[in-house]
């Protein structure tokens, strides 16, 4: 695949609006606490969406920061995917397919339209409705050619049906959507030409099928009604015993109770040593002990904490501000340590989930910065 880049010119600031904040905010609920970086794709999809079928460098960073994942990370995932344009596009984008089963049946004549009628590839048309770009296979042989239009599929064109289809979308008429045949979906054209017998649905070839669903039917009901029989006489013994339980208790509370003995005096007990208290908690549990913190980085240059798997910029912004700045900090944290760092983090957790200790150590064997 060929290396994607960013537009050069790029709009200043990038905010999902109202709508597709909603829509941000619901797909990353899906996820479980520190996952929500895969959330990526919709999110890239719905900025998409909302700036012009284009994708700014100031929206790779606000979803990162609503993911907590680093910049290059984002901006790994935005090139990969050509589903994502990395540059202003028409109104109507053409992505025309030219790979072997297109060629074959005629995408030459498609491709030389679009030239003509749009003009150079990835030039949009001065009034702003078109532009085009040739891809890898859009999934589509069977009703070659084809090219994709925004989200729609245009299928089995002709050059005279293709620039029909231009000139309808650039004048607002409603277009037909998929095969611009008489073909349905992906079927033959002029029709089926195999599994066309009736027989082969409507149950004959395989016996009288509703005489066997009537039998299944009633011996479903014979049970139902034998289990409703048996149901009742076990209530019915239930309810027996409880009625001959109670008469015998009744019974028993009428018997003459007997004078009680009158007892001889106790000798008072000594008193049992207080219960000694919990000295200290379980094994397992932690106690909150605050590491040694640097008021500033040393020599006024802080290691790359964005480096450890599991931290992005906030989480190292937050990293600053309690005061650690280097691999070796995190490197010396015990347990206790790392309870109390966890417990002033957005993500509780992290620390031993993405194992940042292993990770800081390392970066200071490795005496990476």
């Amino acid at each position: 695949m060929s290396a994607r880049h960013l537009a050069k010119e790029q709009p200043e600031s990038f905010e999902f609006n109202a709508d597709f904040a909603a829509l941000a905010q619901k797909r990353i609920a899906m996820y479980p606490e520190g996952k929500q970086a895969s959330a990526i794709v919709p999110l890239l999809w719905f900025a998409q969406k909302q700036h012009d079928n284009w994708i700014p460098e100031a929206a790779l960073r606000h979803i990162g920061d609503m993911l907590d994942m680093a910049y290059i990370r984002v901006l790994e995932v935005v090139t990969f995917y050509t589903m994502f344009n990395l540059a202003p596009v028409g109104k109507h984008f053409v992505q025309f397919c030219g790979t072997t089963p297109c060629w074959l049946n005629g995408s030459d004549k498609i491709k030389n339209a679009c030239k003509s009628v749009i003009g150079d590839e990835n030039i949009i048309t001065e009034d702003g409705e078109f532009s085009w770009l040739e891809v890898e296979c859009l999934g589509a042989c069977v009703n070659a050619p084809m090219v994709q239009i925004n989200d729609d599929y245009y299928e089995d064109l002709d050059e005279d049906s293709f620039k029909q289809l231009l000139a309808d979308l650039k004048a607002g008429n409603p277009t037909k959507i998929g095969p611009q045949t008489d073909r349905e979906n992906s079927a033959p054209l002029g029709g089926n030409t195999t599994l066309i017998d009736n027989t082969l649905y409507d149950g004959s070839m395989v016996g009288d099928y509703k005489s066997v669903l009537k039998q299944i039917e009633k011996a479903e009901a014979e049970a139902a009604k034998a289990a409703a029989v048996e149901a009742k006489i076990k209530a019915k013994e239930e309810a027996k015993a409880i009625k001959t339980e109670a008469k015998a208790e009744t019974k028993t509370e009428e018997k003459p109770k007997a004078t009680p003995k009158p007892k001889a005096a106790a000798t008072p007990k000594a008193k049992a040593a207080p219960k000694a208290k919990k000295t200290a908690e379980s094994a397992t549990d932690r106690v909150e002990t605050k590491p040694e913190m640097l008021t500033e980085a040393r020599g006024g240059k802080a290691d790359d904490l964005k480096k450890i798997s599991g931290v992005g910029p906030k989480i190292e912004s937050i990293l600053h501000e309690l005061g650690v700045y280097h691999f070796d900090q995190v490197a010396s944290w015990d347990a206790d340590q790392i309870a109390w760092v966890d417990s002033r983090l957005k993500f509780k957790g992290r620390i031993d989930r993405e194992d940042w200790i292993a990770q800081a150590k390392k970066f200071v064997e490795e005496g990476d910065k």
